[in-house]
């Protein structure tokens, strides 16, 4: 058990590796599935959960290849392996339309699941998404074409690398303590390729090939972004809420791209209210 009680004490046997989840909430509450981005894990979301848990059956799970999930050689972790992973998922929690909460890569993995996959939202709320071009910074592209040279990096040097870019997409800054949780994955003997694995796997090509059809999406769809995120600009927030019908931007003051630790009571506030219509009946209980 974690000191602070945040534990995925569920196995999934899924088609990238055994993923790790957990569930919250009351049975028969409406279902909630939160999607956790890059180099995170789902522990980023864990005051969001707590909090959406009162009134909320809450979904919570490692990607694989990130935090206490699989990690290995040769293993498939890109967003086009991650968006089948997550279908799977919705079908192993029998979840037929469920309101999902994404951030970062996690928004592109839900468009993804949807667009391509065909998985059914109630209405995705999508929390600093990677979700267009262009992405990725020089620096991450440099890590990302050079997998094998970074992950025989001495391991304290390897450890400094991880903590400041870990760091640097909280606008107030992190705990220690939720820093060193952050960090912690990423520092074992499988973690350290494991975190140049995921950049080498994630390019453009995974959001271009989905990016032509977000004029297709009939959900609400919500759009949160930190207003002071520097890893992508809040500018950029307003691209996809121009190209999705109907959905709606909301900026939030004082967080940076971790919203989820800078402002979680304003985030959990803003999902609580979404999505304002009600999920369709499902035929299979229709009377």
């Amino acid at each position: 058990m974690n000191a602070d009680g945040w534990v995925l004490d569920r196995t999934f046997h899924s088609s990238a590796g055994e993923v790790h989840w957990a569930v919250l909430g009351p049975a028969g509450a409406p279902p909630v599935v939160l999607v956790h981005g890059t180099p995170f894990s789902s522990y980023v979301w864990r005051g969001v959960a707590r909090a959406l848990a009162q009134d909320h059956r809450v979904f919570v799970r490692d990607l694989p290849g990130y935090g206490a999930s699989a990690q290995f050689e040769g293993q498939d972790v890109s967003l086009g392996s991650q968006a089948r992973v997550l279908t799977e998922l919705l079908g192993h929690w029998e979840l037929s339309e469920p309101a999902v909460a994404a951030h970062d890569f996690g928004g592109c993995i839900a468009l993804r699941a949807h667009l391509l996959h065909g998985a059914r939202y109630r209405g995705p709320a999508l929390a600093d998404p990677v979700a267009l071009a262009p992405w990725g910074s020089p620096a991450y592209r440099l890590l990302g074409e050079h997998p094998e040279v970074f992950g025989q990096l001495p391991p304290d040097l390897h450890r400094a690398l991880v903590r400041e870019y870990v760091s640097s997409a909280s606008h107030p800054g992190l705990r220690p303590a939720v820093l060193d949780r952050l960090v912690a994955p990423w520092c074992t003997e499988a973690g350290q390729p494991a975190f140049y694995r995921q950049i080498s796997q994630n390019d453009q090509r995974f959001t271009d090939e989905i990016q032509h059809r977000y004029g297709e999406i009939e959900l609400p769809v919500l759009i949160c972004w930190g207003a002071e995120d520097t890893w992508i600009p809040v500018a950029r927030g307003h691209e996809p809420a121009s190209l999705v019908p109907g959905s709606e931007l909301r900026l939030i003051e004082g967080a940076g791209h971790l919203v989820q630790e800078d402002a979680p009571a304003e985030l959990t506030a803003a999902l609580t209210r979404f999505p304002r219509t009600p999920p369709a009946p499902d035929p299979r209980t229709a009377p």
